[in-house]
């Protein structure tokens, strides 16, 4: 046993969020379209369409029923709505190849459509209480930290930080996946990236970063992601109108959601590349 695991495992025990898809009773279900929601987006944005989604698809077959645009609908203003179409493609698959039932296994899980090594990993983790080593951003700014003594992580998992992830997971099943939600929930609430509240931390008597000084991060710049004026705003506008129509709208009704006429049209392409929208046979455009 590393000597984090019992602080951090007790720090779980006492400040972990009440969560829906971490409730005892929780479905397979409503783990994987949690981590579907979660990439790139707060629980607290998540939280309201993750009750809605569930309510309207209990189960992977009630989403797989229904069209694609019907999930581009439902996703809302979460953001990254690819995710939606993935979700979708992936329950598909799940109606297909196994019964309906999410794949407790993760070569099965990894084989999904849009999901790769940490939607499986978590999945199989929080979902079947298995022991895999889930890497998300928090985890990896936590060990960072804690055992690397660096502020952040490299951009992308290195081999040096997926062994260490491997090494410091509890040889006990059940222990490895809380341990695994335990380290993610310190980096959500605690380790985070901009003011680190490390008077609140359980390990930060043990913490190499704190004991270094707190060394300013000195690797490649880290990105920082616009909003106005992106072609991410206005795919996001386009969208959203889209989402609001009973049916298809035309292109010179979309002038209104965005005016550059250059941008808007390079966006439309976009989103009809991507399958989140699709051009009707009288030439307007509609969810799919």
């Amino acid at each position: 046993m590393s000597d984090l695991h019992t602080p951090i495992l007790e720090w779980y025990d006492a400040h972990a969020r009440e969560l829906p898809w971490r409730e005892p009773g929780a479905s397979a279900w409503s783990v994987m379209v949690s981590e579907f929601m979660l990439q790139q987006t707060p629980v607290s944005r998540v939280l309201p369409v993750h009750a809605q989604w569930l309510e309207r698809w209990p189960r992977p077959a009630d989403l797989a029923a229904e069209p694609s645009g019907e999930a581009v609908r439902a996703w809302g203003r979460l953001g990254y709505p690819r995710r939606a179409l993935r979700l979708h493609a992936a329950a598909t698959a799940i109606v297909a190849e196994h019964d309906g039932q999410v794949p407790a296994s993760y070569d099965d899980l990894v084989a999904l459509p849009g999901i790769g090594d940490y939607t499986a990993a978590a999945i199989a983790t929080f979902a079947h209480g298995q022991r895999h080593v889930v890497l998300d951003t928090n985890v990896r700014r936590v060990l960072a930290r804690a055992v690397s003594g660096v502020e952040f992580p490299s951009t992308a998992v290195t081999k040096a930080e997926r062994e260490l992830a491997t090494e410091l997971l509890p040889l006990d099943v059940p222990t490895a996946a809380t341990w695994s939600v335990a380290v993610m929930e310190l980096g959500a609430l605690v380790c985070v990236a901009a003011r680190p509240r490390c008077e609140a931390c359980p390990v930060a008597d043990l913490c190499a970063w704190r004991a270094a000084g707190h060394p300013a991060y000195d690797g490649p710049p880290r990105k920082v992601q616009a909003w106005a004026g992106t072609d991410r705003q206005c795919r996001g506008r386009l969208l959203a109108m889209l989402r609001d129509a009973e049916g298809s709208v035309t292109e010179q009704a979309l002038v209104s959601a965005w005016h550059d006429e250059v941008q808007r049209a390079r966006c439309l392409a976009s989103l009809v590349a991507d399958g989140l929208l699709v051009r009707t046979d009288a030439g307007t455009l509609a969810l799919p």
